[in-house]
């Protein structure tokens, strides 16, 4: 990143700073009436009213190209996206928390529209803030040179609480087995919605009530990569689950499909190529998580492209085949409603780890009616997490079975 970026992303944060030393320390307000991004003559400004100064960050990012920016915290209640911005160069907003104490907007920029300046103007009497952004003329070189998240003091976003803790090696099929849950979206990234309701708001609820259910059981050690309504970037979530040497991932979902009567649940299972057109765009969606959280993917590798991971995956991924045909049975043995074709693949970012059997669970669909009807059911979410535990334990003495013929 080119160093007078850096300079201007150090000046940013310093106003903000003393103004919390001042003692304004209660939950900062935006006020929506006055807060607007609006396109300039070359390119766009935001003007966003707090109800007072707090510290905050301002950096871009490329492929595709947004403007993002953190705060330490800010109330997002009363701001639309349609209302606020008025720009046809900010093609979209999301605003929503990005950790526990900390805050993110994100604008989706039209082309690579150059940060020229930002400062934030903290009134001396009541603490009120007026913060200014403006981004000049797109130049794709220079936007390139300067995006990236600035590596700042005190400004490194802190891993979600709650990291796995290994437990100790054990013999296949003795012990618990030990469960990594991951509900699908939070914070900032909301997943599907329709009316009030959310799908990352849905899906916390049933992967804590399937909690409840594994531990009662007594055979489950289980762990959840988020516990709250917080973003966990996918990479985090594998990461989480192999730091752990987890025995399954499962990660949970409900989509929306707009114009469709699809319903019913599905299983995903990893592969290069979709079994579908749907699950290729599905897959799609889910893996843009991160870009829409404003998450740096700069640099980063494709962590299929390993040939050691490669070779771990050939054991691997037909265990995880079975664990999904286990699933499936068992929904249907219990009469749980099923997708016309509910075993499916696709290329999902979160069922990358090689070492672990990871399947995608959707739910079902938040645009059926009646999917929308169980999901919000206590009593049917409670047979779905029945039917989830009866599935991994018998997926459990199989794959022990297959263990010892490998072995012997």
């Amino acid at each position: 990143m080119a160093r007078w970026v850096m300079i201007l992303a150090m000046l940013c944060v310093a106003p903000a700073l003393a103004a919390q030393e001042r003692g304004f320390s209660a939950l900062a307000r935006v006020d929506a009436e006055k807060s607007v991004v609006r396109d300039t003559r070359l390119g766009l400004e935001l003007h966003l009213s707090l109800s007072q100064g707090v510290p905050y960050r301002v950096f871009t990012l490329d492929d595709p190209a947004r403007l993002v920016l953190d705060f330490r915290e800010i109330d997002w209640q009363g701001l639309s996206g349609a209302e606020f911005a008025r720009a046809e160069r900010a093609i979209g907003v999301r605003v929503g928390q990005i950790r526990p104490g900390w805050s993110r907007m994100v604008i989706d920029l039209a082309g690579p529209h150059i940060l020229d300046s930002a400062g934030l103007v903290v009134e001396r009497v009541t603490g009120a803030g007026d913060l200014h952004v403006v981004l000049g003329a797109p130049d794709a070189e220079a936007f390139a040179a300067q995006a990236g998240t600035p590596d700042l003091p005190g400004w490194d976003l802190p891993d979600p609480e709650g990291a796995l803790v290994a437990p100790r090696r054990r013999v296949p099929g003795e012990g618990p087995l030990f469960v990594v849950l991951d509900p699908g979206h939070g914070g900032i990234d909301p997943g599907a919605q329709v009316g009030g309701v959310t799908e990352k708001d849905l899906m916390l609820q049933f992967a804590l009530e399937l909690k409840e259910v594994l531990l009662r059981d007594g055979r489950f050690d289980v762990v959840l990569t988020r516990d709250a309504d917080e973003f966990v970037p996918l990479e985090r979530r594998v990461a989480l689950a192999h730091q752990g040497r987890a025995d399954v991932f499962l990660s949970l979902h409900a989509d929306a499909l707009s114009g469709a009567r699809a319903h019913g649940a599905s299983v995903y299972t990893l592969s290069d190529s979709a079994s579908d057109e749907a699950s290729a765009a599905l897959a799609e969606r889910h893996n843009r998580a991160d870009i829409l959280a404003g998450v740096d993917l700069s640099g980063k590798d494709d962590v299929v492209a390993d040939v050691l991971i490669d070779l771990a995956r050939q054991e691997t991924q037909p265990r995880a085949e079975r664990l999904a045909k286990a699933v499936l049975a068992t929904f249907k043995a219990q009469d749980l409603p099923l997708l016309s074709r509910p075993g499916r693949h696709a290329g999902f970012s979160v069922l990358k780890a090689p070492d672990i059997p990871s399947v995608l669970l959707e739910l079902g669909f938040l645009s059926s009616p009646r999917d929308l009807e169980n999901l919000r059911d206590a009593a049917w979410r409670a047979r779905m997490a029945g039917a989830l535990r009866d599935a991994m334990l018998v997926w459990r003495r199989e794959d022990g079975a297959r263990a010892g013929l490998v072995r012997q």
